[in-house]
């Protein structure tokens, strides 16, 4: 008989050169190089170059692409104009799930394997440009388009906060880039997948993409860790929190435990160095006394069932340092993700493409005999 995995665990769907998971032992690899070594030593750029083209570029190539991403940040005016009249608490996800499919309508590209890595750049530009304007549009501010500079990074947080940031800034801002950039396939990465393999246009592919981020058991769990956070108020009421919310109610420790990693996510111990090294004012840096007690406390209660701190953990802290509100968290998760997203339906469509056309395994009645409505009691 024929067997279900629920929730498609286990289940490989593609083969992939872009990033290797250990979960066993913690590691994290994008092309074969650590994820430790790419946040201390590259500028997101240089991701962006090793997922489409497969290494690390030269000078000469990155420039290249620091050029096609400037050349590329500039958004239709009509998208502005209809995210302003969308409701001044409408969701930030659904804002950019809102933008992409607007831009599918003005970049309906078909797929050409020359072109493909090329107009990813221009989706990944795009998004910078998006992200920040739904946060000031969200913050009561006007739309603007980026000034350009040398880095990525830098770019997006002049966009958003209209001032120059410090270099301590941008280079948390360039590791949360390359932190969230990609993790194999999970929910939306799949669900990008699966409408890539219709050959439907890589802004569809985002959205289905979106769509499946937004829930809060993938890229709503930074934003349900920082409201765990502030729930507790204070480090000194850590523990009394964690008896009652974890072990009486048995609730879920939020930014703890995941689907692939037994051990301590490689991602989380570089987020909790980042804002140690940020949380700068009196409220950040009592949200980190605050996680770093309710870690200990977790690690002790859920080391034996091998359940450790992931990627949000810490990730909510950073956020807040570099100013940005809680309902931007998963919209910055997928300002970087979205990298991932279009090296992996690159990669699929022009190395392994097939339609994606699951089976459901039927429970049902076998057969029944009709009966007319005026004869159903």
């Amino acid at each position: 008989m024929s067997e279900v995995s629920k929730g498609l665990e286990n289940v490989f769907i593609k083969t992939t050169s872009l990033t290797y998971i250990d979960g066993e032992a913690g590691i994290l690899r994008y092309g074969g190089y650590d994820i430790n070594d790419l946040v201390e030593n590259c500028e997101y750029e240089e991701i962006i170059h090793l997922m489409l083209f497969g290494d690390l570029p030269s000078a000469s190539q990155l420039q290249k692409i620091k050029e096609k991403i400037n050349e590329s940040y500039n958004v239709p005016y009509q998208v502005f104009e209809v995210l302003e009249k969308l409701p001044q608490d409408a969701d930030a996800v659904g804002m950019l799930e809102t933008a992409f499919s607007m831009l599918s309508s003005f970049y309906n590209y078909p797929w050409k394997k020359d072109e493909n890595k090329w107009r990813a750049i221009e989706i990944i530009a795009k998004t910078s440009t998006l992200v920040s304007n739904i946060y000031r549009i969200k913050e009561g501010m006007k739309p603007r388009l980026p000034e350009l500079s040398d880095s990525y990074a830098r770019t997006f947080l002049e966009t958003a906060f209209s001032r120059r940031p410090s270099d301590e800034e941008v280079k948390a801002m360039n590791a949360t880039l390359i932190i969230y950039a990609d993790h194999e396939v999970p929910a939306s990465t799949t669900a990008a997948l699966v409408t890539a393999s219709t050959l439907s246009d890589m802004y569809s592919c985002m959205v289905s993409a979106l769509a499946a981020l937004k829930g809060p058991l993938h890229g709503g769990a930074a934003e349900a860790t920082f409201e765990q956070l502030k729930e507790i108020g204070d480090e000194s009421k850590v523990e009394e929190w964690f008896d009652k919310k974890i072990i009486k109610e048995k609730n879920r420790l939020m930014g703890f435990g995941h689907r692939v990693y037994k051990t301590y996510d490689p991602r989380a111990k570089i987020f909790k160095k980042y804002a140690e090294e940020i949380a700068k004012t009196p409220e950040a840096k009592k949200y980190l006394r605050i996680a770093t007690k309710l870690e200990e406390l977790g690690i002790k209660h859920f080391a034996e069932k091998r359940i450790y701190p992931n990627v949000d953990f810490y990730s909510g802290i950073v956020f807040y340092s570099l100013g940005f509100p809680e309902y931007m968290y998963t919209t910055l998760f997928a300002l970087s993700r979205v990298l991932g997203w279009l090296a992996h339906i690159i990669e699929y469509v022009e190395e392994q493409h097939r339609l994606i056309r699951p089976r459901a395994l039927y429970v049902g009645p076998i057969k029944r005999d009709f009966v007319p409505l005026k004869y159903r009691e």
